[in-house]
């Protein structure tokens, strides 16, 4: 977040500065910054939604099924409920964090631990949910 707001901020800055021989010039090199700015906005925009979202999760709660803030591990692999994060290794074992709004998790959800589910043409079964 904050990279993002460092690079929207000099991104303003440049436009407001730049002075450039001529005057069409310095108008598409200040639009092109305006463009960069908001470019960066948006993705600032976006992390805030993603940090309020996973202050939302109670990190001492016990899930006894499948649901946002879950641990949830797999015969095949082993997920974070939460934010679409990629994968995250932890101590030697990768999870792979998934939005709540994604098909893989609505094909989980609310299951609990022993229980399969299917998900493009592949059975899962969950070893344990955190």
């Amino acid at each position: 977040m904050n990279a993002a707001k460092a690079a929207m901020d000099d991104a303003q800055e440049s436009a407001n500065e730049h002075h450039g021989a001529m005057e069409d010039k310095f108008e598409s090199f200040r639009e092109a910054c305006q463009i960069q700015r908001d470019l960066y906005a948006r993705q600032l925009d976006e992390l805030l939604t993603t940090m309020a979202l996973l202050k939302r999760i109670n990190a001492t709660k016990t899930n006894a099924d499948v649901s946002f803030g879950a641990i949830v591990q797999t015969d095949l692999q082993n997920y974070f409920i939460g934010v679409s994060l990629g994968e995250i290794k932890l101590e030697g074992e990768s999870y792979y964090a998934i939005s709540g709004m994604s098909p893989l998790y609505k094909a989980m959800e609310g299951k609990t631990t022993g229980e399969t589910f299917q998900f493009r043409g592949k059975s899962y079964t969950i070893k344990q949910v955190l």
